[in-house]
């Protein structure tokens, strides 16, 4: 974090009284999905964490193609929380921010400063409800963000061609895209650094 913002953020008692154009962070990599004022929203809502820190692109389907495991593969050495963005065919613009780098598991994993998110019809955000711990899981056929009573927030096929978004007890959210069911234009996953 730079020294001219952390003064500005610990001497002043809320980020809205900052001009926060000034404390954009610098993005590394070309994204499909991220325009300036999917940044401001997203900056507003981060992680204490991973404010400050540039946003490098760890995976993208334009340049990594349509495959979770290719996807696993390039998180393998992230180390921070990380944002995924979806885009649909519809143009529909959703996501999550997960407190950990995405990985195979049996079991659910993550921290409650996950969260999921939409920019339909407006940028809305929704953090963890305390429910339940499923934040996130993934094995090679299919990841998952958030559930509870047989719904997924998030579920993504294997070849991230199908998704599908449903309102879950995890982050009582709504469903994020304008249908249930839809197919994936491009996804995105940003790390912090």
């Amino acid at each position: 974090m730079s020294d001219e913002l952390r003064r500005a953020l610990y001497s002043s008692s809320s980020l809205t009284s900052l001009d926060i154009e000034a404390f954009l962070p610098e993005i590394n990599g070309t994204s499909e999905i991220i325009t300036d004022a999917v940044r401001k929203s997203m900056y507003r809502k981060l992680p204490a964490r991973a404010q400050g820190y540039s946003w490098k692109l760890v995976f993208s389907t334009s340049q990594h193609g349509f495959s979770l495991n290719s996807l696993y593969r390039k998180m393998a050495d992230v180390d921070s929380p990380i944002m995924l963005f979806i885009q649909d065919t519809h143009q529909n613009v959703f996501g999550a921010v997960l407190s950990c780098a995405l990985r195979v598991s049996e079991l659910y994993y993550g921290t409650g400063e996950s969260f999921l998110f939409t920019f339909q019809p407006e940028f809305e955000s929704f953090p963890w409800t305390g429910e339940n711990t499923f934040f996130v899981k993934g094995n090679n056929e299919s990841l998952v963000v958030g559930g509870g009573d047989g719904n997924f927030g998030l579920w993504l096929d294997g070849d991230l061609y199908q998704g599908r978004t449903q309102p879950c007890k995890t982050f009582n959210n709504p469903q994020l895209s304008d249908t249930e069911d839809f197919i994936i234009k491009a996804v995105e996953c940003w790390s912090f650094e």
